[in-house]
């Protein structure tokens, strides 16, 4: 994620990462070659200017598909920062749990704390297509952190290592019932949360809407120099880059945000989420005596 000052206009004016420039610079210049080809055959006395009446009655409808594209792509984007703020606090909590409930063994949870540390990293690379559980695997035992990633998924196999460990303490008289229903309780709702983030990721909008709004699009934007070529002239082609560049960017900006768990620079920042995470949790690891 690209990160700035909000009250700032200029400084940011004329950044190229993280804007849609990149995507639509295509899209946009053969748009406006296209307005200038126009221009150039009504200069020339083909009779290609039309009434813009009806231009701006599309243009209208056009803004409202537009509207709607990204606020579903924001939806979208904001759901998946609150399941990704629900994953840090039931982390947060668990190991909150685990460090005062099992004091009598250290070890063990120590080894629960950093199993719930390598779950938002799990998570996280599952989404993105990969598998990885981050630096605290490392004092893990190894044959365990080989099982959980041979899994064929990887975050389940690590709730289910967490659910065996706490299971182990009730049945040795560390933890109550009750303490184990609690426990486990926040491990449900990581495995909710993670349910969640991935019901957003295999759920994009529908085809037929994408399709439709990009169809009108196009046709919007490359029969705009007919309507506009008789009042404005060469500036015809001046008109179409603006309106090419608002229309398209703010369709890519949906394009950009309505799976917010990849790498691209207007994604969550879930490396530093994972990150905090592990730093919060690192600190609550019981210290050797």
């Amino acid at each position: 994620m690209v990160e700035y000052d909000p009250h700032s206009w200029w400084a940011h004016f004329w950044d190229i990462r993280g804007s849609m420039v990149r995507a639509i610079g295509m899209r946009v210049l053969v748009c406006t070659l296209w307005a200038c080809l126009v221009v150039e055959a009504c200069d020339a006395g083909l009779p290609l200017a039309v009434p813009p009446t009806g231009h701006g009655l599309v243009g209208v409808a056009l803004g409202l598909l537009l509207v709607f594209r990204t606020n579903a792509s924001y939806d979208r984007f904001w759901e998946g920062r609150k399941m990704w703020g629900g994953i840090v606090n039931e982390t947060r909590n668990l190991a909150r749990g685990v460090s005062a409930m099992l004091t009598r063994d250290p070890a063990l949870a120590g080894a629960l704390i950093r199993w719930t540390a390598c779950f938002p990293t799990a998570v996280m690379n599952s989404l993105r297509g990969g598998k990885g559980l981050g630096s605290l695997a490392l004092e893990l035992p190894p044959d365990e952190v080989q099982s959980v990633m041979s899994a064929e998924h990887t975050p389940l196999a690590v709730s289910t290592r967490m659910t065996a460990l706490l299971c182990s303490a009730q049945q040795r008289g560390l933890l109550t019932p009750h303490q184990l229903v609690w426990l486990d309780g926040n491990i449900q709702s990581l495995v909710d949360y993670m349910g969640a983030c991935e019901r957003i990721q295999k759920t994009p909008l529908p085809f037929a809407y994408v399709v439709h709004l990009r169809r009108a699009l196009l046709l919007y934007c490359y029969t705009l120099p007919f309507a506009t070529v008789k009042d404005f002239g060469m500036g015809a082609a001046l008109c179409t880059l603006l309106i090419a560049y608002t229309f398209f960017g703010i369709e890519e900006i949906g394009v950009e945000i309505e799976n917010p768990f990849g790498a691209d620079d207007n994604d969550l920042p879930l490396e530093r989420i994972c990150s905090t995470i592990d730093t919060n949790l690192r600190a609550m690891l019981p210290r050797p005596e």
